[in-house]
Protein backbone atom coordinates (compact mmCIF):
# COMPACT_ATOMS: atom_id res chain seq x y z
CA UNK A 1 0.00 0.00 0.00
CA UNK A 2 1.12 3.19 -0.90
CA UNK A 3 -0.16 6.77 0.84
CA UNK A 4 0.32 10.15 -1.61
CA UNK A 5 -0.77 13.21 -0.11
CA UNK A 6 -1.20 16.08 -2.29
CA UNK A 7 1.09 14.84 -4.82
CA UNK A 8 -0.67 15.78 -8.13
CA UNK A 9 1.58 18.43 -8.48
CA UNK A 10 4.72 16.68 -8.43
CA UNK A 11 6.53 17.15 -11.79
CA UNK A 12 6.94 13.60 -12.90
CA UNK A 13 2.72 13.74 -13.02
CA UNK A 14 3.06 17.29 -14.75
CA UNK A 15 5.55 15.46 -17.16
CA UNK A 16 3.34 12.53 -18.29
CA UNK A 17 0.39 15.32 -18.66
CA UNK A 18 2.92 17.26 -20.49
CA UNK A 19 3.54 14.06 -23.10
CA UNK A 20 0.25 14.00 -23.56
CA UNK A 21 -0.20 17.45 -24.12
CA UNK A 22 2.68 16.77 -27.13
CA UNK A 23 0.84 13.62 -28.37
CA UNK A 24 -2.74 15.75 -28.61
CA UNK A 25 -0.33 18.45 -30.88
CA UNK A 26 1.18 15.72 -33.21
CA UNK A 27 -2.07 13.76 -34.11
CA UNK A 28 -3.71 17.12 -34.56
CA UNK A 29 -4.44 17.40 -38.19
CA UNK A 30 -2.31 18.97 -40.65
CA UNK A 31 -2.38 19.94 -44.03
CA UNK A 32 -1.27 17.79 -47.08
CA UNK A 33 -0.39 15.71 -44.13
CA UNK A 34 3.01 17.23 -43.42
CA UNK A 35 3.79 17.50 -40.15
CA UNK A 36 6.07 20.40 -39.56
CA UNK A 37 6.10 20.32 -35.52
CA UNK A 38 8.65 20.12 -33.20
CA UNK A 39 7.31 20.10 -29.39
CA UNK A 40 9.39 20.20 -26.22
CA UNK A 41 9.02 19.90 -22.74
CA UNK A 42 11.02 22.43 -20.16
CA UNK A 43 11.60 21.67 -16.97
CA UNK A 44 14.10 23.25 -13.95
CA UNK A 45 17.11 25.72 -15.12
CA UNK A 46 15.28 24.95 -18.71
CA UNK A 47 12.09 26.70 -17.53
CA UNK A 48 14.45 29.34 -15.54
CA UNK A 49 16.07 30.60 -18.74
CA UNK A 50 13.24 31.00 -20.58
CA UNK A 51 11.76 32.95 -17.56
CA UNK A 52 15.10 35.10 -17.97
CA UNK A 53 14.48 35.59 -21.61
CA UNK A 54 11.31 36.78 -21.20
CA UNK A 55 12.15 39.27 -18.89
CA UNK A 56 15.36 40.56 -21.13
CA UNK A 57 12.87 40.79 -23.96
CA UNK A 58 10.35 42.76 -21.84
CA UNK A 59 12.92 45.18 -21.25
CA UNK A 60 14.53 45.16 -24.49
CA UNK A 61 11.10 45.65 -26.86
CA UNK A 62 9.09 47.54 -23.89
CA UNK A 63 6.72 44.68 -23.80
CA UNK A 64 5.29 44.23 -20.42
CA UNK A 65 3.36 41.65 -21.20
CA UNK A 66 6.60 39.65 -21.60
CA UNK A 67 7.19 40.43 -17.79
CA UNK A 68 3.95 39.50 -16.63
CA UNK A 69 4.08 36.00 -18.51
CA UNK A 70 7.54 35.66 -16.96
CA UNK A 71 6.29 35.69 -13.94
CA UNK A 72 3.69 32.84 -14.65
CA UNK A 73 6.46 31.02 -16.30
CA UNK A 74 8.86 31.14 -13.18
CA UNK A 75 5.76 29.70 -11.15
CA UNK A 76 4.82 26.42 -12.91
CA UNK A 77 7.40 23.23 -13.03
CA UNK A 78 6.44 22.40 -16.77
CA UNK A 79 6.26 24.10 -19.80
CA UNK A 80 5.18 22.75 -23.42
CA UNK A 81 6.69 24.24 -26.42
CA UNK A 82 4.86 23.82 -29.84
CA UNK A 83 6.73 25.31 -32.94
CA UNK A 84 6.63 25.04 -36.58
CA UNK A 85 8.91 25.04 -39.40
CA UNK A 86 8.28 27.51 -42.09
CA UNK A 87 8.11 26.09 -45.15
CA UNK A 88 5.59 26.24 -48.21
CA UNK A 89 3.43 23.23 -48.66
CA UNK A 90 3.14 24.12 -52.49
CA UNK A 91 -0.56 24.15 -53.28
CA UNK A 92 -1.22 24.98 -56.35
CA UNK A 93 -3.12 28.96 -56.66
CA UNK A 94 -3.89 28.91 -52.87
CA UNK A 95 -3.52 32.46 -52.39
CA UNK A 96 -4.17 32.03 -48.62
CA UNK A 97 -0.78 33.55 -47.62
CA UNK A 98 -1.74 36.90 -50.21
CA UNK A 99 1.15 36.43 -52.46
CA UNK A 100 0.38 35.17 -56.11
CA UNK A 101 2.33 31.62 -55.19
CA UNK A 102 4.49 29.69 -53.13
CA UNK A 103 7.69 31.48 -55.28
CA UNK A 104 6.35 34.81 -54.74
CA UNK A 105 5.54 34.19 -50.47
CA UNK A 106 9.09 32.77 -50.36
CA UNK A 107 10.63 35.50 -52.05
CA UNK A 108 9.45 38.36 -49.68
CA UNK A 109 10.04 35.65 -46.69
CA UNK A 110 6.49 35.12 -45.95
CA UNK A 111 4.91 32.58 -43.96
CA UNK A 112 2.63 29.72 -45.73
CA UNK A 113 -0.66 30.05 -44.06
CA UNK A 114 -0.95 26.11 -43.40
CA UNK A 115 1.95 26.82 -41.41
CA UNK A 116 0.62 28.55 -39.20
CA UNK A 117 -2.74 26.87 -39.38
CA UNK A 118 -1.79 23.87 -38.47
CA UNK A 119 0.18 25.22 -35.62
CA UNK A 120 -3.08 26.73 -34.26
CA UNK A 121 -4.85 23.56 -34.51
CA UNK A 122 -2.13 21.66 -32.78
CA UNK A 123 -2.12 24.02 -30.00
CA UNK A 124 -5.75 23.89 -29.98
CA UNK A 125 -5.90 20.21 -29.46
CA UNK A 126 -2.90 20.41 -26.83
CA UNK A 127 -4.88 22.57 -24.97
CA UNK A 128 -7.92 20.53 -24.97
CA UNK A 129 -5.96 18.12 -23.94
CA UNK A 130 -4.63 20.13 -20.68
CA UNK A 131 -8.35 21.31 -20.18
CA UNK A 132 -9.38 17.30 -20.10
CA UNK A 133 -6.39 16.77 -17.73
CA UNK A 134 -8.22 19.53 -15.50
CA UNK A 135 -4.50 21.28 -15.81
CA UNK A 136 -4.67 25.13 -15.23
CA UNK A 137 -2.79 26.37 -18.33
CA UNK A 138 -2.64 29.25 -20.67
CA UNK A 139 -1.21 29.61 -24.70
CA UNK A 140 1.47 32.18 -24.44
CA UNK A 141 3.65 33.73 -27.60
CA UNK A 142 5.60 35.44 -25.34
CA UNK A 143 7.58 32.23 -24.18
CA UNK A 144 7.07 30.64 -27.69
CA UNK A 145 9.05 34.02 -28.52
CA UNK A 146 11.77 33.28 -25.92
CA UNK A 147 12.22 29.58 -26.92
CA UNK A 148 13.00 31.30 -30.18
CA UNK A 149 15.34 33.27 -29.33
CA UNK A 150 17.04 31.05 -27.17
CA UNK A 151 17.29 28.66 -29.64
CA UNK A 152 15.83 26.24 -27.82
CA UNK A 153 14.50 24.90 -30.95
CA UNK A 154 16.06 23.58 -34.40
CA UNK A 155 17.25 25.95 -36.37
CA UNK A 156 14.12 26.00 -39.25
CA UNK A 157 11.42 26.60 -36.42
CA UNK A 158 10.68 29.60 -37.01
CA UNK A 159 7.37 30.50 -34.79
CA UNK A 160 6.24 28.84 -31.77
CA UNK A 161 4.47 28.87 -28.65
CA UNK A 162 4.15 28.15 -24.76
CA UNK A 163 1.47 25.81 -22.62
CA UNK A 164 2.93 26.34 -19.27
CA UNK A 165 1.09 23.98 -16.88
CA UNK A 166 -0.21 24.62 -13.39
CA UNK A 167 -1.66 22.28 -10.34
CA UNK A 168 -2.80 24.71 -7.84
CA UNK A 169 -5.83 25.80 -5.64
CA UNK A 170 -6.28 28.53 -7.98
CA UNK A 171 -5.08 29.43 -11.71
CA UNK A 172 -1.80 31.79 -11.79
CA UNK A 173 -3.13 32.55 -15.54
CA UNK A 174 -6.59 34.19 -14.12
CA UNK A 175 -6.55 37.45 -12.33
CA UNK A 176 -3.13 38.72 -13.97
CA UNK A 177 -1.97 41.95 -13.63
CA UNK A 178 -1.91 43.94 -17.01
Amino acid sequence: MMLRINRESDEEVLLRCAESLCVAARTAPKGKGRDLLTTLILTGSDKDALALKMKEIAQRDALSFFERDAGNIQDCMVIVLIGSIKEPLGIPHCGFCGFEDCAAMSAAGGTCSFNSTDLGIALGSAASRAADLRLDNRIMYSAGKAAIELNLFPEEVSMAYAIPLSVTGKSPFFDRAH
